[in-house]
């Protein structure tokens, strides 16, 4: 019996938002890409995105081998565990999918296999394919590339290997330097509530005004930044204008460094969301594809994140940029350069006006330089 297997992502820049879904069939056995298949789905859920992407899938494997046993990887861990039958399907939006999914192959050809998204970036780059072209005013096409074992598209290249050291090695030239600068506080920080870019914009306190003094004291005596940039939300915005102007810089502002939108959730502290909310709240723990309701799941965050930190490694190149921006932002840039899963930001902690510095060299290399450096917020108190 030959073995296929499905790759399938979703995406949604809003959630609900622009949606689209990428998917690859492949050869088990020889890895060979034997399908691709992408489609811009107007606007819907990341959710609804990945359960289009996988009945594409099925759909294709029914043209090239109905009769083949299946596996079916998705970094949805909703998707997988429904799928799979471990998990109840609420919303009325997938039952539907589901059930046409179902139909699509026999419960004993298929199993449902968890991937994180950095082992499903051929269906990620795939829907995002699709949502760019879709912006532009066309429809997704294949590229011009042969499918087969050797078409290997950048995102899919092995990293260098684990014993290369930066640092050990040859020369690297200047590193582009962003020092992650996040906001500081504000009431609702100070609260512990869910603060994202979805609901109240609230200003600095005048704790945070003070932060935000402090960590420009600091930055002015490094004497290393050369440009500043800022998420657009308010309290981000006056903590860069503040430490902007001790260093005589002005502030960009870019729309893709915004704190997650958390929906209804936002202003609600984390009891009050579990006492509220308690079966999404779970679904939303249990994976970063979830999203909190009328919210932006993780995953499409970090989607935005990553666009916005090409776009500042190609304008700054070589150059040292301070970016005043939010947790989650930070979170997932720190994770991409340790390589962690993405699941990893649960296990971070940082706190208002704290500093992060992450390096990328030419070779493509990045390393983490400092985390959640709050010295400068101690000294500035008064402590030893």
């Amino acid at each position: 019996m030959r073995r296929l297997v499905i790759e399938a992502d979703g995406a949604s820049r809003g959630n609900p938002g622009p949606a689209a879904y990428g998917t690859v069939v492949r050869d088990a056995d020889t890895g060979e890409v034997l399908a691709e298949v992408a489609e811009h789905l107007g606007v819907a859920t990341n959710n609804v995105a990945e359960y289009h992407g996988l009945i594409a899938g099925l759909t294709a494997v029914r043209e090239i081998d109905p009769d083949a046993r299946i596996e079916a990887r998705l970094d949805s861990k909703l998707v997988v565990e429904q799928m799979s039958g471990r998990w109840k399907i609420k919303h009325p939006d997938m039952k539907p999918l589901a059930l046409r999914a179902r139909e699509l192959v026999r419960p004993e050809q298929i199993s449902y296999t968890w991937v994180p998204r950095e082992s499903n970036k051929h269906a990620d780059r795939l829907a995002n394919e699709a949502l760019d072209a879709a912006a532009r005013g066309e429809v997704w096409s294949p590229t011009a590339r042969t499918p087969g074992p050797t078409a290997v598209d950048e995102a899919e290249v092995e990293p260098p290997p684990a014993n290369s050291l930066i640092g050990w090695g040859k020369d690297l030239g200047v590193p582009t330097t962003l020092v992650m600068l996040r906001h500081g506080q504000t009431p609702l920080t100070a609260d512990k509530r869910f603060s994202g870019s979805g609901g109240d914009d609230p200003e600095l306190s005048e704790e945070g005004r003070r932060q935000a003094r402090a960590a420009a004291e600091l930055l002015v005596a490094r004497g290393s930044v050369q440009a500043v940039v800022s998420s657009p939300l308010r309290r981000s915005r006056e903590t860069a204008d503040i430490v902007a102007a001790a260093l005589r810089l002005d502030v960009r502002e870019v729309e893709g460094l915004r704190e997650c939108d958390f929906g209804k959730w936002d202003g609600h502290t984390f009891a009050e969301v579990q006492e509220r909310w308690p079966d999404d709240l779970a679904a939303w723990l249990a994976s970063t594809s979830v999203a909190p309701p009328g919210g932006e799941c993780f995953d499409d965050v970090d989607r935005r994140v990553r666009r916005a930190r090409d776009q500042l490694l190609t304008r700054y190149a070589g150059q040292t940029v301070l970016v005043v921006t939010h947790v989650t932002p930070i979170k997932l840039l720190v994770r991409a350069v340790l390589d962690a899963p993405i699941s990893s930001i649960f296990r971070m902690e940082l706190q208002p006006a704290s500093l992060t510095a992450l390096q990328w060299f030419s070779d493509g290399h990045a390393t983490l330089r400092l985390f959640n450096d709050t010295g400068h917020l101690r000294r500035d108190a008064g402590a030893t």
